[in-house]
């Protein structure tokens, strides 16, 4: 246990010794703050958080994280055709499809495909 210990306070003091030097040796300055500032779809970082952005850009979002997810729900229908009969399968894939189909229409008939905005 005291083996384990000294050890473990080895370790932390070889990573802090690096850490420093490490700090001490970069090329980094005050200057550089600004590439290391995130950069949020074309916002200014050092502006106002809560300026307004295109509902249009969020709404897209959305569509294309739903369809992301359908994408990883879709791969696992493959090989699951081998493990249940075929009327299963074609049920449980069929049900599925024609749920991501009334999701697009809706979404076509509430003009959220149209990019003109």
């Amino acid at each position: 246990m005291i083996m384990m210990t000294i050890l473990t306070m080895i370790f932390i003091t070889i990573s802090n010794i690096f850490m420093l030097i490490s700090m001490l040796i970069s090329k980094k300055s005050f200057l550089d703050r600004e590439k290391c500032s995130p950069f949020e779809c074309g916002f200014d970082p050092n502006s106002i958080a809560r300026i307004p952005f295109s509902l249009h850009f969020f709404l897209i979002t959305m569509i294309f994280l739903i369809f992301d997810v359908e994408i990883a729900l879709i791969l696992p229908i493959i090989p699951t055709f081998k493990m249940v009969n075929f009327i299963t399968w074609f049920k449980i894939s069929f049900f599925f499809i024609i749920i991501l189909l009334l999701g697009l229409y809706h979404e076509w008939n509430q003009n959220m495909l149209n990019w003109s905005n």
